[in-house]
């Protein structure tokens, strides 16, 4: 739950961020939309690595349902908030997302000191 946490915490506080950018400039939505890619991303790797790092093992695992569960939670609500299903191109976002995460998880636990065993 850690890193599903993490990355609604850090969508949240970029969105405000985005919203006040767009609200008080004259930026345009199309311009910062790969900004908002990059920063999607790096929210999606952030909780995959405190998930990871939190769990110490298997950090593949432990990233990719992060990453499973987000894209679940965001499938959740578009379809029962707004009736639609994915599109071709979200399917493409949220394995990425999914491969991320587990990257995260990966590095997570290497660095936050996961278990080692000498065979």
């Amino acid at each position: 739950m850690y890193g599903i946490l993490t990355i609604f915490l850090l969508a949240v506080v970029s969105s405000l961020l985005f919203s006040l950018i767009l609200t008080f400039t004259n930026t345009e939505e199309k311009s910062i939309k790969l900004l908002v890619t990059i920063v999607s991303f790096f929210s999606v790797f952030a909780g995959g690595f405190i998930c990871g790092g939190k769990g110490k093992h298997k950090g593949w695992v432990l990233g990719g349902a992060t990453g499973l569960l987000y894209s679940l939670i965001i499938f959740m609500y578009q379809y029962l908030g707004h009736g639609s299903l994915f599109s071709l191109e979200q399917l493409v976002y949220f394995t990425c997302y999914t491969l991320t995460a587990m990257m995260g998880g990966v590095l997570g636990v290497n660095l936050m000191g996961g278990s080692r065993q000498d065979h």
